[in-house]
């Protein structure tokens, strides 16, 4: 068997790899290995920890079966990782890694062949396309046929770096994994074309080249044809379940109906895989169901059970809040059973659920110095400041829980994520929907205040949950999206003075300024809440006080003991030295953004900047804002895995907190046991390099540079003393525009108003959901 030729991309394969090990801040050989810790008994078939299988290797990234994609999965997944290829046969019999039977949607074929698709019976459905039957390996060697990106959901700017198809051979020499899995999913259909699989292994086999751990197929013939062959090897016979109503075509009967009589697999198999809904089922609503009991009747069998279709990027049950971490978890830390192995376009997700996480127990030693602070509660989950999201929060393991106060019309003051009602309640379909104002000093565009409705009407509205990522269709917690109820701020108080775990609360005040000149003492009610609640004559809790207006941090300054928080609005790229010194004046942390962290260039990391480190340096505590677990929030850079996200703030910029909708996340986060390794920490452990994945992004596919973020000067953070509170006067007409905005120093600025009809205000909550 020919050798696939290189195709004049060895150079820049040799290039691409180069950088890929530069995604981590440390490339040390230990970066690959895996636990060195004494683990409890798995409950696996085999005792040990299940496998992690790479699907087409890191595919989630990369092109599925890349020389790239194949890299990174070795560089970030366990030490014994499996790579898996779905073998297609070419023309002339070769056996090629590619995810599928047709070449046009993961290749560039077609814009290099003016071939017209052809049709095939493909298990008795007319398929149409440009197949790998049609072509020999020689003409997709000499055309310089390359691998691309299949998931449009996914960046396809790696696309550039041409990343040929590869023979399974070649896949195997050049890469030499620890495990090597072949898919053979369409044997029937090669067979009708005179192709043979078998002929094709016999070859492997004969000829040396290839190291077989594993061969899977959908199709019972195949794995009964081949069995003799591999009687008296370690290859392992899987058995591959597709869709339950699917019929298998030797047997002709359905996919369900075979996974009920285990003991005939167990007469060609080793081992079966099921995809995630076998075992963990989910109802119309995306909510998880009991589990099955393949897994437990497999293992009686003595079958192993891959679970299959594990992609971070696309959501499964809204069980896991987003978080890949927790669905492996379900799958290998449960008390019933354990899966062998996990098959996943993502193997660092799966690497680190089974190493670092399983079996770590809620009360788990913290290894590391982070302090998670939520964002509305735990508003991932419940909707934002109810009392279903504090307590989920604490449940959860936050250090400190928030309070974003709002003052209502009688003066009452309450959590609310935003003075603007519309952003968190049903306002817009109630009675107060007339009273849509636009208040340019405080936002622009309409909103219903706080202010302009009373404590006892906003008791009569609904909470509704935030879903920042709606516009890509990620929607939270559905069945719970109006659960809870409102707090004001002294039930919020006496709620977090009653947990124990708590470490604090942070109490955030906005808006002051204009809230004053409307007759409002806001800082003066949280204030006097605190002290009725004892927080003034106790030690306990510490508390926390926020604001981006440092004219209420410096009034506070000289009234309390209360540490301090001065949060920056604005995305930053640096802060002067004078600027630094300023806010130091009156506090003791402060709160930025993730961007103000590492730079985002078209959702890839750019760089780092030095501002943690210069804040730090001047002993201020440095917290960061917003981390959430939906995957379009995070930068490519992060494999749509928030634990990682998380790791590489913490452990790559050095952050001294998080501010997070989903605390759980990062509360087991910094419990997890690979934190404590030194210079053994594993690669999927270790913080991700800024701007190593844009490095591999090549100039034609590079987005457009984006300006530097500005520094922070003095005049952002330099106001004059708040104003004493005013007499009381009207805040607004309906629909009315308030007087022209000032600046934080006070002087005069231009602000857009917009101000947009109810109706479209009606529609744009209604298409949340």
């Amino acid at each position: 068997m020919r050798n696939f030729p290189a195709m004049g991309s060895l150079r820049g394969i040799s290039v691409a790899i180069f950088v890929v090990q530069a995604l981590l801040a440390s490339v040390a050989l230990v970066s690959a290995q895996g636990s060195t810790t004494a683990r409890p008994l798995w409950q696996t078939l085999s005792g040990d920890a299940p496998f992690v299988v790479a699907r087409g290797g890191f595919s989630g990234i990369f092109a599925d079966s890349s020389f790239g994609a194949y890299s990174l999965a070795l560089l970030l997944g366990p030490s014994d990782v499996i790579l898996w290829c779905d073998v297609q046969l070419t023309k002339d019999g070769a056996g090629i890694c590619f995810p599928d039977l047709k070449l046009d949607n993961n290749s560039n074929i077609a814009s290099v062949f003016n071939d017209k698709q052809k049709s095939y019976l493909v298990n008795g459905v007319s398929t149409k396309g440009l197949f790998s039957i049609d072509y020999t390996l020689k003409d997709l060697g000499n055309n310089n046929v390359s691998l691309s990106q299949g998931v449009y959901s996914r960046t396809n700017k790696f696309d550039g770096q041409n990343y040929p198809i590869m023979t399974v051979q070649d896949t195997y020499t050049q890469l030499k994994p620890p495990g090597f899995w072949l898919n053979i999913q369409h044997d029937a259909f090669y067979a009708q074309h005179n192709l043979s699989m078998r002929s094709f292994l016999l070859s492997v086999i004969r000829n040396a080249a290839a190291t077989i751990d594993y061969i899977s197929s959908p199709e019972v013939a195949f794995l009964q044809n081949v069995a003799p062959l591999f009687r008296k090897s370690a290859t392992k016979l899987v058995f591959r379940f597709l869709g339950q109503e699917d019929v298998e075509p030797s047997t002709n009967q359905t996919y369900d109906s075979l996974s009920k009589n285990l003991t005939f697999i167990k007469t060609f198999a080793s081992g079966i895989i099921v995809p995630k809904s076998y075992i963990w089922p989910v109802d119309g609503s995306l909510y998880l169901q009991p589990s099955n009991t393949i897994v437990l009747d497999a293992h009686k069998e003595g079958l192993e059970v891959f679970a299959s279709d594990f992609y971070n990027d696309i959501p499964f049950s809204f069980n896991y809040s987003y978080d890949p971490v927790a669905e492996y978890l379900q799958f290998v830390d449960n008390d019933i059973f354990s899966v062998d192995g996990v098959i996943s376009d993502f193997p660092i997700t799966p690497a680190a659920a089974i190493d670092c996480f399983a079996h770590l127990g809620k009360n788990a030693t913290k290894q590391v110095d982070l302090l998670v602070i939520s964002n509305n509660g735990a508003s991932g989950d419940y909707p934002g400041c109810t009392d279903m999201a504090y307590t989920k929060a604490i449940e959860d393991g936050v250090d400190v829980l928030d309070c974003p106060v709002q003052i209502t019309k009688d003066g009452t003051p309450i959590c609310l994520g935003t003075i603007n009602l519309i952003d968190s309640t049903s306002v817009t379909q109630s009675g107060f929907s007339n009273l849509t104002a636009t208040i340019p000093e405080i936002m622009p565009g309409s909103g219903i205040f706080t202010f302009n409705l009373s404590w006892s009407d906003i008791q009569t509205l609904k909470p509704v949950i935030s879903s920042p990522q709606s516009q890509y269709k990620l929607f939270r917690n559905p069945k719970f999206k109006n659960a809870g109820n409102f707090l004001t701020l002294s039930d919020f108080l006496s709620m977090a003075k009653n947990a124990t775990s708590l470490h604090g609360v942070l109490i955030s005040i906005e808006n002051a300024p204009y809230l004053a000149e409307q007759g409002f003492a806001v800082t003066d009610a949280v204030l006097n809440a605190l002290s009725k609640a004892g927080y003034d004559k106790q030690t306990d809790q510490k508390v926390m006080i926020q604001s981006s207006n440092s004219s209420v941090l410096m009034k506070l300054k000289g009234k309390t003991n209360y540490q301090l928080a001065y949060k920056v609005d604005e995305d930053i790229g640096g802060a002067q030295s004078s600027t630094i010194e300023d806010i130091k004046r009156f506090a003791s942390a402060v709160v930025i953004s993730k961007d103000s962290v590492f730079p985002e260039n078209s959702a890839f990391l750019a760089g780092t900047t030095h501002v943690v480190q210069r804040l730090q340096a001047a002993n201020l505590s440095v917290y960061v804002q917003t981390f959430s677990n939906e995957f379009t929030a995070q930068a490519w850079d992060f494999f749509s895995d928030a634990t990682v996200e998380v790791n590489s703030f913490y452990g790559g910029a050095g952050i001294n907190g998080v501010i997070t909708d989903f605390p759980k996340t990062s509360d087991r986060y910094r419990r997890n046991r690979c934190l404590d390794r030194g210079n053994k920490t594993p690669g999927y452990m270790t913080p991700v390099q800024p701007g190593g994945l844009l490095q591999l992004v090549t100039p034609e596919y590079l987005p457009p540079a984006d300006a530097p973020n500005p520094y922070l000067t003095e005049a952002d953070v330099v106001e004059p003393p708040l104003s004493p509170v005013a007499a009381k006067t009207p805040t607004s007409t309906q629909s009315g525009t308030a007087s022209a905005p000032r600046s934080p120093n006070g002087q005069p600025k231009v602000a857009a108003s917009v101000i947009i009809p109810l109706m479209a205000v009606l529609l744009a909550i209604y298409l949340l959901f």
